[in-house]
């Protein structure tokens, strides 16, 4: 009984085992590959990739938003450096770092005896000017009586004229540091315009040198107007010209956008950035903005004539960009295209490409193998031979 029962089980496991056999080298239908006709790339209509090469249509340009590196500074046509003009050791500071000085005011007192040698010049020049005049006196006084000739006269008075321009020199220059006529070695730091004390490198008891001095003693600007430094690229130089509004933008302040005013434009390149310096102007009344702060400038270009693609519809053969245009159903063209702006997600053309002609936006790489495949299959095809 148990041999009747096995052998119509062996005999079913055997039909399986055959079955599957079957199966498993039953051929598998062959898909046809795309193919070159005059530089294109054609695909059967049933390909598979062509679900993956996704296109869109090329559109004109509406605008473009340009954002540039900035820099903030010091406004320099409202902000004074002032450096020592003679050596000294520091005796009185008398302004600090955030206090609004008027102009003339005397921000640092040094004890110069460089300066007191400069007030006793200026005593020496007047004194001798005086006598000069005296001498002229009394020339004029004996040449009226007869006594001495007209040139010794007139050598009388261009000394007298000498000795008072060289008092009017010394005079001049000790006026220029703050200096009376005693001789008190005080040589006082004055600042020029009025402001607010914006650095502050001084100490009691220093002793100073200008020609060791690298940086100045104080600096008094007005923070309340501001210099933007925008560096700028060569396609900016048509927007970016004097009178021009710009938004700018800072990481500490934001969402609140500044506006700026193009002031001036540099005539050359920067070497080592390649970047030409703009300088605009921006007003802190609130003084939210400080010196050294990194910004962006942003403008609006207008493009009339460009046309806008994905940056992922974009290549780069050598220097020579190009995209894949579908001219029909699953028929593909590599085309050269000139770029005018390339951003992160969106390049602007200005020759190549049509308005309404399709590109392929995905997986363009892709379909730059399937046609390199597609030449190389074609160059090894031997000719028949009539």
């Amino acid at each position: 009984m148990v041999q009747t029962f096995t052998r119509p089980l062996l005999l079913a496991i055997c039909l399986a085992a055959l079955a599957a056999c079957k199966v498993q080298h039953e051929p598998a239908t062959p898909v046809a590959q795309p193919i070159i006709e005059q530089q294109r790339l054609r695909y059967p209509a049933d390909h598979p990739q062509l679900k993956l090469l996704v296109t869109v249509a090329v559109a004109p340009a509406q605008g473009l938003t340009v954002e540039l590196p900035a820099r903030i500074v010091w406004n320099e046509e409202k902000t004074q450096r002032i450096h020592p003009a003679f050596a000294g050791r520091v005796g009185r500071i008398m302004a600090d770092v955030g206090q609004r000085v008027a102009a003339g005011q005397v921000l640092a007192k040094l004890a110069s005896p460089e300066f007191g040698a400069a007030q006793a010049e200026t005593s020496r020049t007047q004194t001798d000017a005086r006598l000069a005049q005296q001498t002229l006196q009394r020339q004029r006084e004996l040449f009226d009586a007869g006594v001495i000739a007209r040139k010794d006269l007139e050598l009388a008075e261009a000394e007298a004229s000498r000795a008072q321009a060289e008092a009017t020199r010394a005079q001049a220059r000790t006026s220029l540091y703050g200096g009376a006529s005693a001789i008190n070695q005080q040589l006082g730091l004055r600042t020029d315009m009025a402001g607010t004390v914006v650095e502050r490198n001084i100490n009691p008891g220093q002793e100073l040198r200008p020609d060791t001095l690298s940086s100045p003693l104080f600096i008094v600007s007005d923070p309340t107007s501001l210099w933007v430094q925008i560096d700028a690229q060569e396609a900016d130089l048509r927007d970016l010209r004097p009178g021009r509004k710009v938004d700018l933008l800072v990481p500490s302040i934001e969402p609140q956008v500044l506006q700026a005013t193009v002031q001036a434009v540099t005539d050359q390149i920067d070497p080592s950035s390649r970047t030409i310096k703009v300088r605009a102007a921006v007003a802190n009344p609130e003084r939210l903005l400080k010196n050294e702060m990194l910004a962006r400038a942003r403008y609006e270009r207008q493009v009339s004539q460009a046309l806008e693609v994905p940056a992922s519809a974009v290549f780069l053969r050598g220097r020579q960009h190009f995209v894949f245009v579908q001219s029909a159903s699953g028929v593909f063209e590599a085309r050269d295209v000139t770029v005018f702006h390339e951003g992160p997600q969106r390049v602007l053309l200005s020759a190549g490409l049509q308005a309404g002609e399709r590109v392929v936006s995905e997986n363009g790489l892709l379909l730059a193998r399937e046609l390199r495949l597609a030449q190389e299959a074609s160059h090894s095809t031997p000719a028949v031979k009539p």
